[in-house]
């Protein structure tokens, strides 16, 4: 990967949506198809949700009501962020210029990648 990422308002502005500029495009590549994405996923996921869990918590009432409501609503959100991950960063790749399924077939190398230098590894202990 490139050593160019995105600064702060920028990531916000990827997180929620948005395009980032196309010298970015590898790094989008990279954030969603490393070993992490599915942490980086959520990561954006809470970012999302950050906004509104702040308003309710804000709202007048009793606070163990409050905080119920934005633990409810987290769990809520990380459920449906779940269950699109793989479309949704699909989708983001997508945005950014690649093929349709770029990120399911790069994750599928790197995996392969790893394992194959994991055997690897275990064959060289084995001899030794």
């Amino acid at each position: 990967m490139g050593t160019r990422r995105p600064n702060a308002l920028q990531w916000v502005w990827y997180t929620f949506g948005g395009r980032l500029p196309a010298h970015l495009s590898e790094w989008v590549l990279h954030d969603v198809t490393c070993r992490t994405w599915v942490l980086r996923h959520f990561l954006r996921a809470l970012t999302q949700l950050a906004p509104f869990c702040a308003v309710v918590l804000l709202l007048p009432g009793p606070l163990h009501i409050r905080l119920s409501s934005v633990v409810l609503g987290l769990l809520v959100g990380l459920f449906y962020s779940a269950s699109a991950m793989v479309e949704t960063n699909e989708h983001r790749l997508i945005k950014h210029g690649y093929p349709p399924g770029i990120g399911r077939e790069t994750r599928a190398i790197y995996r392969d990648l790893r394992r194959t230098a994991r055997d690897e590894a275990r064959r060289r202990r084995g001899r030794e």
